[in-house]
């Protein structure tokens, strides 16, 4: 919901310092979607099984544009040859859970991947990235409590007041918070459509002064919360403070 991505080596660090012997924890990375992602950012977690993780997966319906749900895990041959099992009438081994598979979603992702290339892929994450930063921004000019976690594209905000505006923009919404997750398709345009439309319908639920924006210091932390007990956007001298700390 928030888009955070852990830190692989502080997990792995915490782990052994904690007394646990690598074959007493498993660690699957689960890179639904920040697995196509974060290979292309730098300074960013490294994904490798040089460390002691078990797994990896990705999704191909999500930063891939797969048309269908799908995805692959990599797996160390040690646990995929726990669930594999010969079958006679094949005269091949079973390496899958259901016992079978569906042929078109390997192509899809492979199509995917010759389509756009390193450098697409690498050209999509930066767009992606840079206008995530850009609606937080747009966000916090306006007072709104607003989060983006660092190497994410998943904007987090207070939940809009208006069950219709939450269903025209098709927005996540989970207690007092919703999210953007800024995809390829977002274009800026579109982002400043979104936040001109959230300023004036904001303007018509709080213009009587009987209602505030909630608190989300507990979701998303108190330097991202703009409720009147927290407001950090507007503070004078804050800014600077931000930048210096």
């Amino acid at each position: 919901m928030k888009g955070g991505v852990d830190d692989l080596d502080l997990v792995i660090q915490t782990l052994e310092e904690s007394g646990f012997p690598r074959d007493k924890f498993y660690i699957h990375c689960d890179g639904a979607l920040f697995g196509m992602m974060l290979p292309f950012l730098e300074l960013t977690p490294r994904i490798t099984f040089k460390k002691p993780i078990g797994s990896i997966s990705i999704s191909g319906h999500k930063f891939l544009g797969c048309p269908i749900p799908c995805g692959v895990v990599i797996s160390r041959l040690e646990h995929t040859n726990a669930l594999s099992r010969d079958v006679e009438y094949i005269a091949s081994r079973d390496v899958t859970i259901t016992g079978s598979r569906c042929g078109h979603t390997p192509i899809f992702i492979w199509y995917a991947l010759q389509k756009k290339g390193l450098l697409g892929l690498k050209k999509e994450v930066h767009k992606c990235i840079v206008n995530a930063h850009y609606l937080l921004d747009q966000l916090r000019a306006e007072d709104i409590g607003s989060m983006l976690n660092e190497f994410s594209n998943t904007v987090v905000f207070e939940r809009p007041l208006d069950e219709d505006f939450t269903y025209r923009w098709n927005l996540a919404c989970e207690g007092n918070i919703a999210h953007v997750v800024v995809m390829q398709h977002l274009t800026v345009e579109m982002l400043d459509s979104f936040v001109a439309e959230l300023i004036q319908k904001r303007s018509i639920w709080y213009k009587d002064g009987l209602r505030k924006p909630p608190c989300i210091a507990n979701d998303i932390g108190v330097e991202n919360c703009a409720c009147t007990l927290h407001n950090s956007f507007s503070c004078e001298g804050m800014h600077d403070q931000l930048i210096y700390v």
